[in-house]
């Protein structure tokens, strides 16, 4: 009966266990691009939406979501909401860094986007040596389960300009400071960058006190699943570094990370693999 009681103290002491984890996605969904002949999205979206519902995310960020992709996950998701704009006009043009979200597990309280550009402000602004419009989604919630209140923000890097991906960067840390100053903080995405890459080190630079800490290197767990994230709708992933990343900052635990690989007769959800991170807000 004492043992008994000493593990249950024990359970209730631990600020890790007594906490329920989060389950969070980054998901780059790949455009809805008739060219992709059977991986085209008409033939993944029931497998995307799939992964999400059997993994049982609570927050998950999308990459690449075309307006009527938005609408396809909205309609096989139907317990979740979402928040986002297209990036081209603010509205519904363009691609979306949209963040669904289990309303049976989290509250919305607010939210906004800005563009990664030198107007963050402007709708359909392009930075720097940017090939194509990028934006950052970011909302407010309130964790029904346990009353906790963080920051999620979702983005997606251009894919050539090295010059805006180093100064999205810089920008991404000054926003996520000035938005959600001290609250805990979960960043999603496709950065279009390795860890070696100057991106990545500018967001995990541990000089900086505005750093981001990369989910996998904290994990309680090994990473489980393909280290690299992008598979190019081949066989196996491409690369043996991951491009699509889950950050956290300010009193969150990570309990687990994975790489999801599942594959349908050799066919994948996406041309990138779902990150997967189970995460514990203190």
């Amino acid at each position: 009966m004492k043992n008994n009681l000493l593990l249950l103290l024990l359970f209730i002491s631990s600020g890790v266990f007594a906490q329920a984890p989060l389950n969070v996605m980054t998901f780059n969904i790949r455009y809805n691009n008739p060219d992709d002949s059977l991986n085209a999205w008409p033939y993944r979206k029931d497998k995307a939406a799939s992964q999400v519902l059997f993994h049982e995310v609570n927050l998950l960020g999308v990459q690449e979501a075309l307006h009527n992709q938005v609408e396809d996950l909205k309609e096989r998701l139907p317990q979740y909401k979402c928040f986002g704009v297209g990036r081209d006009d603010g509205k519904t043009k363009g691609e979306y860094s949209a963040i669904f979200y289990d309303t049976a597990r989290l509250q919305w309280i607010k939210g906004a986007t800005f563009w990664l550009s030198q107007t963050p402000d402007v709708a359909g602004s392009k930075g720097w040596d940017a090939a194509i419009t990028r934006l950052v989604t970011w909302c407010y919630f309130k964790d029904r389960k346990t009353g906790k209140r963080f920051y999620a923000f979702n983005t997606h890097f251009d894919h050539r300009g090295k010059i805006a991906r180093a100064e999205s960067a810089k920008l991404l840390l000054q926003k996520v400071k000035e938005i959600a100053g001290n609250t805990p903080v979960i960043i999603t995405g496709d950065f279009n960058a390795t860890a070696s890459d100057e991106p990545i080190r500018i967001i995990v630079d541990e000089q900086n006190p505005d750093h981001l800490t990369d989910t996998k290197k904290i994990s309680k767990t090994p990473h489980y699943g393909p280290e690299g994230t992008f598979n190019s709708f081949t066989n196996k992933e491409v690369g043996s570094e991951p491009i699509d990343h889950i950050f956290i900052r300010n009193k969150v635990t990570v309990l687990q990370h994975a790489t999801l690989s599942q594959s349908w007769e050799g066919r994948f959800s996406s041309d990138h693999f779902p990150v997967f991170a189970k995460l514990v807000i203190l």
